[in-house]
Parts: structure tokens; C-alpha cells; sequence
């Protein structure tokens, strides 16, 4: 923010998550959170409104790191065990955050902003599995995980070389639901994607 002052910079575009906020239960939200405070300080103190904050929620597309993953893991595994599986998400699809950004970034309504972005529907995360495992073309079922197991096998990943396929802290996120307030906002123009029409086909499995 500081930077695009400076460079006289005419609009800042930032992505932020949905549910951030500095009393959220995970460094993830409550850093997302910082980064918002961040902006609207700068911002206030230059007396300038040229930014425009977007919340998604848990973005969806070909090559993500979330329904992918999960097709991945059923691959190998006869049964999904998935600790906060009755946690509520909204996933968006990629390109409609794309153009949300797009369609916003030289309208004067946009300026000093938060919308939230997310999709048509409300799922469970064990239902997310369930469908990227189905579209997949391996069916399994989820074995709901208490919190206490699932920090336990969190932090087994943890120890794993890599990113982790779930962090104490990716658990710690799902102790709240990641749903919008309100429907997308409609001068962003834009008709959310269901998920139900764009995964299948990046899951599909080769043939």
C-alpha cells in the first residue's frame, strides 16, 4: 500500500480471504485481517480511497489446491479421514474472481471497497471431499475426524518434508464456517459459477 502511494499507483487491487478478521481462531485469518489494516491505514492517512479489498472464499479451478488434492488423496486411500468435515464453505471459481477484479478496477464505486466473493452454494467439507473424490472417478467415503485426532494428524504432516496437506492452523480455520454474509455483490456483474459445472471436468480422470 505504502509502495502504490508513493508511485502514484492509480488503484490498489488486494486479495484477501473471506473471514478474515483479527479475533479469528487462525494466524491465517487474523494475518489476512493485519493485511486489511494495513491498507485502510495507509490509505486514510494519504487521504486516498483508490483500493478495492476482495474476501474469497476457498477458490476453485483447474490445477487448485483444493479439490485437487482431495482427488489425490482418493487415489490412494479406501476411506477420507477428515477432521472439521462439517465445516461450512462457499467455494468461488477462479475466473469470477478474475473478473470481479477486472469489472471493479477502474469503477469509482469500487474505491475503498471490501466485496465478498463466493459461490452460489453452502457445502460441508466432507461433502467437497466426497464430490472432488466421486468426479475423480474414485468414490470413497469420509470418516469425520474429531478436532483433538485431527490436530494430532495435522501435526504429523507437519513433521512430513513439504507443504503440509493440513496444518494445526488450516483446523483452526475450519472451526468457523467460511460463508458469505450476503449474495456476491451485483455491480460486480458477475453470475457465480457452480462448482457442479466446472469441476467434473478438470477431476475427470485421463482416459
Amino acid at each position: 500500500a505504502q509502495a502504490c502511494l508513493a508511485n502514484g499507483t492509480k488503484r490498489l487491487m488486494h486479495v484477501s480471504a473471506l473471514g478474515a478478521d483479527v479475533q479469528a481462531p487462525s494466524g491465517y485469518l487474523r494475518s489476512k485481517a493485519a493485511g486489511e489494516q494495513a491498507i485502510h491505514a495507509a490509505y486514510q492517512a494519504a487521504g486516498n480511497d483508490g483500493f478495492t479489498i476482495f474476501r474469497p472464499s476457498v477458490v476453485f479451478g483447474p490445477e487448485d489446491q483444493f479439490m485437487n488434492m482431495f482427488a489425490r488423496l482418493a487415489r490412494f486411500f479406501p476411506v477420507l479421514p477428515i477432521a472439521g468435515a462439517k465445516a461450512k464453505m462457499q467455494p468461488v471459481f477462479v475466473m469470477d474472481v478474475a473478473e470481479a477484479i477486472l469489472n471493479s478496477m477502474s469503477q469509482p464505486w469500487a474505491c475503498g471497497q471490501t466485496f465478498e466473493l463466493a459461490g452460489p452454494r453452502v457445502y460441508t467439507l466432507g461433502e467437497l471431499v466426497e464430490l472432488a473424490a466421486l468426479w475423480s472417478g474414485h468414490p470413497r467415503p469420509v470418516l469425520p475426524l474429531p478436532l483433538s485426532i485431527g490436530r494430532m494428524q495435522a501435526f504429523f504432516f507437519e513433521c512430513l518434508p513439504g507443504e503440509p496437506l493440513m496444518s494445526r492452523d488450516n483446523l483452526a480455520s475450519l472451526t468457523v464456517d467460511n460463508i458469505s454474509h450476503a449474495p456476491m455483490n451485483p455491480l460486480l456483474g458477475i453470475v457465480p459459477t457452480a462448482l457442479e459445472s466446472i469441476a467434473p471436468v478438470y477431476l475427470k480422470p485421463a482416459v
